[in-house]
């Protein structure tokens, strides 16, 4: 007899793994694990974005960074090429640990397969209506969430660069979202610069 899927004991499993970074941050005079605190904001913007979002999809949103900090930037060269399979090994290896949690919790192939699908982003390029929203969500989360730190550590040039890529990953949903994302006055005007140009 198949099991019923259960989507509080997956998301439950997830985040018992998000628990276990050791990389910390304080929100509100709290410590929290990272990638607890990511997925949270993952969690949010997907609330915002598409609010009835299947389970699937949020389980995708709630494990895109799944065990991330097992595999650290510099194990992999630190160029161009080398940040991009270390990317991809990442997707693989999220997509994996979600999808066996996804099994292990009642849900048939076809739904694992589609979220470990999502985490992957495949289909992104193909219109994918989902793997859509989740791109949405991570660029929306990277521009409140990352992006003041991140610019003080680029030069200008680079971040324009990025930021006109990341929006051009999203859809005209997420970019009305974006623009309603409280920043610093130097953040609004790298964003200015970036969409001017």
């Amino acid at each position: 007899m198949s099991q019923t899927p259960n989507f509080e004991k997956a998301r439950e499993r997830v985040y018992a793994a998000h628990n276990e970074d050791p990389n910390k941050i304080t929100v509100d005079g709290t410590a929290l694990a990272y990638e607890t605190h990511y997925s949270q904001k993952m969690e949010s913007y997907l609330t915002k974005r598409k609010a009835d979002a299947s389970d699937v999809l949020r389980l995708a949103i709630c494990g895109q960074h799944f065990r991330r900090w097992e595999v650290r930037r510099d194990s992999y060269p630190m160029t161009k090429i080398g940040y991009h399979t270390w990317r991809t090994h990442l997707k693989k290896r999220q997509a994996e640990g979600v999808g066996q949690i996804l099994d292990e919790c009642g849900y048939t192939l076809p739904d694992t397969e589609g979220c470990m699908s999502m985490i992957k982003k495949e289909g992104l390029k193909q219109g994918e209506e989902e793997v859509q929203v989740l791109e949405d969500v991570a660029c929306l989360v990277f521009l409140d969430d990352q992006f003041d730190e991140f610019k003080d550590k680029h030069d200008e040039e680079k971040i324009v660069n990025i930021l006109k890529k990341t929006w051009v990953k999203m859809s005209k949903e997420g970019q009305d979202l974006a623009l309603q994302i409280p920043m610093t006055d130097d953040c609004k005007a790298l964003v200015g610069k970036a969409l001017a140009s």
